[in-house]
């Protein structure tokens, strides 16, 4: 199983950018799917996970500005990003609770993608 993320890059302060996350594999499903983020210096944090049913929770420093979404379909979870700022530079990875059948047994493993870069500045 393989997280590819994409998206990222410069952006200006108030500006907007959107990062996706597709999971490939032979899996059974996926449970939650989730981006966090890690600034220069800081330890990685969650920024917003959504349930395979769709119930979303943020940190408080991206609620109203950011919203996370997922496709179950492409197996893919979305981050919007708006009215971004100069604490929003990091580099983001996407998280994917991957839920496998072998042996008569269900089995949940954390995956994480490969991690994107995101430059706010002007």
């Amino acid at each position: 199983v393989q997280l590819q993320a994409s998206g990222g890059g410069l952006v200006q302060p108030g500006g907007s950018l959107g990062l996706s996350c597709a999971a490939a594999g032979r899996f059974f499903s996926i449970n939650d799917m989730g981006w966090y983020r890690q600034a220069p210096g800081k330890e990685r944090e969650l920024v917003a996970v959504i349930t395979s049913g769709g119930r979303t929770n943020y940190a408080d420093s991206v609620k109203g500005r950011f919203t996370i979404s997922r496709d179950n379909a492409k197996n893919t979870v979305y981050l919007q990003m708006n009215s971004l700022n100069a604490e929003d530079t990091a580099v983001y990875y996407c998280n994917a609770q991957i839920v496998t059948y072998y042996s008569s047994k269900f089995r949940q493993t954390d995956y994480w993608g490969q991690g994107t870069l995101v430059t706010v500045s002007s």
